[in-house]
């Protein structure tokens, strides 16, 4: 799902938003430790685990991937204007650069995966003054090598290869 620029919240130009239902086993002892496996075989990286901040956000520099170990959460992706999806234990989203979200709601458990793709230094924006100087970064950063759950043959290396030939990335 692709959702469009809202003056504060860029989102990104031309690729969307993944979502990879059940993408790992998160039933075991050590959920957390599955989605990070899942990540690094993928070559994914800088593991993070948390929950999603309560308020919009997105990163210009890089592409996230979050895996739900535990619980669920409601993630408002998009801005105000976008669209609220309940992710559960065992969901991964793979959010292009821009991407804004934002918890609205979660159970007491809800524990988030979080990782990017290698070369990619994160930050974090969430101030509207940021807007205008970050679509550059948002439009410059590659699609990646692989998808955080389905490696180089699939995920986000079909979808956003498709919705920008020019830009085939590794």
């Amino acid at each position: 799902m692709t959702f469009v620029d809202d003056g504060s919240i860029p989102n990104h130009p031309e690729w969307p938003l993944l979502v990879h239902r059940k993408a790992f086993e998160a039933g075991g002892d050590e959920p957390a430790v599955a989605a990070e496996a899942l990540f690094g075989a993928n070559g994914w990286g800088g593991f993070w685990r948390n929950g999603v901040y309560a308020f919009h956000h997105y990163h210009s520099t890089c592409h996230e991937a979050l895996a739900v170990a535990q619980g669920w959460g409601e993630i408002r992706f998009g801005g105000e204007g976008g669209e609220t999806l309940r992710l559960e234990a065992g969901d991964v989203a793979v959010l292009p650069a821009g991407t804004g979200h934002k918890r609205v709601g979660a159970s007491d458990d809800f524990l988030v995966v979080g990782a990017y793709p290698p070369d990619q230094p994160y930050d974090l924006i969430r101030d509207a003054s940021e807007h205008d100087a970050a679509l550059g970064r948002i439009r410059a950063t590659p699609i990646p090598a692989t998808d955080p759950v389905f490696g180089a043959e699939g995920g986000l290396r079909k979808a956003w290869t498709a919705a920008s030939p020019d830009r085939s990335g590794a």
